[in-house]
C-alpha cells in the first residue's frame, strides 16, 4: 500500500506533469465501486468543467483542489495506481476510473485489487479532517508526539498505523521507524519513556524523508507494488533495514531478523535491538 512517501512523490509527478491548470471534460467509471462517493453517474456528470487548482497530498490520500471549491480525493489502498496518457491510448482491462481533459490527456486509475477509492466533495476536509497530524510538518513536535503517546495506551505499532492518530505512516515505515528507534511494536505507548520518545520522533521523521528522497519503495515486480506516474519506481527498497528482510543480519548489530504478527500485520523487527522486556509486556 503507497504510503507518505509514495503518494507524496506521485502527487509531485502529477504537478510536475503539468495537471494544474488542466480542465475536466468528463468522467467515466468502468468499476462503480471504485468511486464511493457520489454515486457514478453523479461522479461522472459532476466531474466536467472542474478546474484542477492545486494537487497536494494528505495522510495517503491524493487530493486535487478545484478552482470552484470542491475537491476530489483518490485514496489507492492496496494495488492502485495512476496512469497520465493521451485520450487515444487503448484502457488497460484494470483501468476502472478515467478522468479525461479537455487538452486530450486522461489520469486513469488503475487497480488491481479493487481496494482503490475516489471522493468528490464539496467539502474535502469531511473526510481529511478525520486524520491525525502530518509527521514531517513544523508543528509535529516532539512535545506534542509525547502528549499523544501519553493519551493512548496502546500497542505502539498499530498506534502508528492509526490515521486518525498520526496521517501517512503504513506497515513499511512503521517497521523501519520502530527499527531505528531500538523500540518494539508490541510496547505500550504509555510506557514509552521521554528519551525512547525523542528517539522515535527523529526515526519517523528520518525514515519518511529517506524514502521521499528515493521516491517511494518499490518491492518485487508484483501487481500490487509501488510505480507513481509513468510507472516509474521507488528506489527506497536498498534503504530499509528490517521490512522484509527477514532472516538477514541486523545492519546495526548482525542478529538475523526476525518476522512476527502484531494486530494482525506482518512485522519485522532485530530481536537484540528491539527487545521486548517482561515490565514492557501487556
Amino acid at each position: 500500500m503507497p504510503e507518505l512517501p509514495e503518494v507524496e512523490t506521485i502527487a509531485r509527478d502529477l504537478c510536475s506533469a503539468g495537471l494544474v491548470g488542466r480542465v475536466l471534460a468528463c468522467g467515466r467509471v468502468y468499476w462503480d465501486r471504485s468511486v464511493a462517493e457520489p454515486a457514478p453517474a453523479a461522479f461522472c456528470r459532476r466531474v466536467g468543467g472542474k478546474q484542477v487548482a492545486a494537487v497536494r497530498r494528505r495522510g495517503k490520500y491524493l487530493v486535487f483542489d478545484f478552482a470552484d471549491g470542491e475537491g476530489l480525493l483518490i485514496h489507492l489502498r492496496m494495488s492502485g495506481r495512476l496512469h497520465l496518457v493521451p485520450a487515444g491510448q487503448e484502457r488497460l482491462v484494470h483501468e476502472h476510473v478515467v478522468l479525461a481533459f479537455t487538452d486530450g490527456s486522461e489520469l486513469r486509475l488503475h487497480d488491481t485489487r479493487k481496494f482503490g477509492r475516489v471522493y468528490l466533495l464539496r467539502d474535502v476536509e469531511r473526510l481529511l479532517g478525520r486524520l491525525g497530524p502530518e509527521p514531517l510538518e513544523p508543528d509535529f513536535t516532539l512535545q506534542r508526539f509525547v502528549s499523544m503517546l501519553r493519551s493512548r495506551n496502546r500497542h505502539i505499532k498499530p498506534l502508528l498505523l492509526d490515521q486518525t492518530f498520526m496521517a501517512g505512516l503504513g506497515n513499511i515505515y512503521t517497521d523501519e521507524a520502530l527499527w531505528e528507534a531500538r523500540i518494539h511494536p508490541l510496547r505500550r505507548s504509555r510506557g514509552i519513556a521521554a528519551d525512547e520518545a525523542r528517539a522515535l520522533h527523529r526515526a519517523i521523521r528520518v525514515v519518511l524523508k529517506r524514502g521521499l528522497t528515493n521516491l517511494g519503495t518499490s518491492l518485487g515486480t508484483g501487481k500490487a507494488n509501488f510505480y507513481s506516474v509513468g510507472r516509474r519506481r521507488g528506489r527506497n527498497s536498498d534503504r530499509l533495514k528490517v521490512f522484509r528482510r527477514t532472516g538477514n543480519p541486523c545492519p546495526r548489530c548482525g542478529t538475523a531478523i526476525a518476522h512476527i504478527v502484531v494486530g494482525q500485520r506482518s512485522t519485522h523487527v532485530c530481536p537484540r535491538c528491539q527487545v521486548l522486556q517482561k515490565a514492557h509486556r501487556e
